[in-house]
C-alpha cells in the first residue's frame, strides 16, 4: 500500500477496543455489523468441531475483517483498512466463550481460580484483497476464588459479553495473580501487533 491512510474502520462492539486505539492515537469510525439491516453479512463464533483454539480465533478474526469490508462497500462507504480482533480464553486446551448466565460465568470462574490459564487475541486488518493478521498469546494466573468472591463480583454484570467470563481492566483485575504477555492483548486489542499491522497498511502510529 503506497497511500498514507489517515483514518481507518472498527469492526467492533468493544468499548474496551475503541479505548485502545483512542489511547494511541488511531481515528477509526465504527463499522456494527450486528447493527446492519444486511443480515447476511453476519460472523458465525460458535467453535468448529475438533477446531483448534489458535485456529479459531484466526477464523473468527478474518471473517470479522473481510465482513466489516464486505459491509463497507455495501453501505457505499469510503474505502479505508477494517480492523477486527477476537478475543478467546483458553483453560485445558477448551475454549472458554462469553457467559450464558451468571451460573455459567460462576463455573467459569470456579475453573479458572488458583490456576493458570491462555488468552489469545488475533488483530486483522483488510482492504481490499489485501489482509494482514496477528495473534498475540498470553498466560494469565487466577488467584485462589471462593463462591462468595465470585457472587459479589457477578453482582457488577462486569462478566457479561466477555470471554471467560471477566474483564482484566475492571474488578477483575484483583483476581489476577501474574500475567505473562500482553496486557493490551488481554483485555481486547494487542497493541504491539496492532501497531504492527497499521504500519502495514502507512496508518500513522506512535
Amino acid at each position: 500500500m503506497s497511500t498514507a491512510q489517515n483514518r481507518i474502520y472498527l469492526a467492533s462492539q468493544s468499548p474496551r477496543r475503541r479505548e485502545l486505539l483512542k489511547q494511541i492515537g488511531v481515528n477509526f469510525d465504527l463499522l456494527l455489523l450486528r447493527n446492519d439491516t444486511l443480515r447476511g453479512l453476519d460472523v458465525d463464533e460458535t467453535p468448529h468441531k475438533d477446531e483448534l483454539p489458535e485456529d479459531y480465533v484466526r477464523r473468527v478474526c478474518g471473517e470479522k475483517a473481510a465482513t466489516g469490508y464486505a459491509m463497507l462497500r455495501y453501505r457505499h462507504l469510503p474505502a479505508a483498512p477494517v480492523l477486527a480482533a477476537d478475543t478467546a480464553v483458553i483453560l485445558d486446551g477448551k475454549i472458554l466463550g462469553k457467559p450464558e448466565s451468571p451460573a455459567h460465568a460462576t463455573e467459569m470462574l470456579l475453573a479458572l481460580s488458583g490456576r493458570e490459564h491462555q488468552v489469545l487475541t488475533a488483530v486483522a486488518m483488510a482492504l481490499g484483497e489485501h489482509v494482514e493478521m496477528a495473534v498475540s498469546t498470553s498466560m494469565v494466573r487466577f488467584a485462589s476464588l471462593d463462591e462468595d468472591r465470585i457472587r459479589r463480583y457477578l453482582f457488577s454484570n462486569e462478566y457479561k459479553d466477555k470471554a471467560g467470563g471477566y474483564a482484566i481492566q475492571g474488578l477483575a483485575g484483583a483476581f489476577v495473580e501474574n500475567i505473562s504477555g500482553s496486557y493490551s492483548g488481554v483485555v481486547g486489542l494487542p497493541l504491539c501487533e496492532t501497531v504492527a499491522l497499521l504500519r502495514k497498511f502507512n496508518v500513522p502510529t506512535p
